[in-house]
């Protein structure tokens, strides 16, 4: 990767990132939590530092944007809003444990367990995944650089194909807020989540 020396550089070395996303990954978790929403399945969000910003941030876009008055509403928890219980954990047990646990306590077959790290081998975010496979949940990732040991653990898993932190956390809350964006549509509008990848007109199902 080309060098970051200045604001240009920074925002060159972004913009010439966006174009290697993987696309149809980001399609793919769209679909697993617009089912989650569909069948008023849980979804829960965990992340370290900045990881946990977005973890919150995204429950609250999910929990709170996508409420259109038909009475349903999305079920999401990020497991990083609770300080007493993460460091109950962390203090009593060890760090490794602070997710894992508490999933321990909710999560069922089918619900979504969606976990983020920057570098894909945060311990404590392995081990609420591996917990969440365990049991039948549906493992989502949002990663970086090579992936980690994070993709294996994920039925679908979103790699930003960059090796620098703040690129990667970058492109984290965009891939958050397109899928926010698309899945608000598609409870809207009817407009199928995948549309947005492709330049085709998009025909609403009032035929407009």
């Amino acid at each position: 990767m080309k060098a970051i020396t200045d604001s240009r550089s920074y925002f060159e070395c972004l913009s010439t990132t966006i174009p290697k996303l993987p696309f149809h990954q980001i399609a793919r978790a769209s679909e697993v939590l617009i089912s989650a929403y569909e069948d008023q399945r849980m979804v829960y969000l965990f992340g370290n530092g900045g990881s946990a910003s977005l973890a919150s941030h995204f429950a609250c876009d999910l929990g709170k944007g996508t409420v259109n008055g038909s009475g349903k509403r999305f079920h999401v928890m990020a497991l990083t809003d609770s300080v007493p219980l993460m460091t109950a954990w962390a203090n009593d047990s060890k760090y490794e444990d602070i997710f894992a646990e508490q999933l321990a306590n909710f999560i069922r077959p089918h619900d979504v367990a969606f976990g983020i790290s920057g570098s894909g081998n945060s311990p404590n975010v392995l081990k609420a995944l591996k917990v969440a496979g365990n049991i039948g949940a549906t493992t989502v990732g949002l990663t970086g650089f090579e992936g980690g040991r994070l993709k294996n653990l994920c039925d679908v898993c979103v790699i930003i194909p960059s090796d620098n932190m703040q690129i990667i956390e970058d492109m984290h809350l965009c891939v958050a807020h397109c899928l926010f964006t698309c899945i608000r549509t598609r409870i809207t509008d009817q407009v199928p989540v995948y549309a947005w990848m492709t330049p085709r007109l998009i025909v609403k199902s009032n035929g407009q």
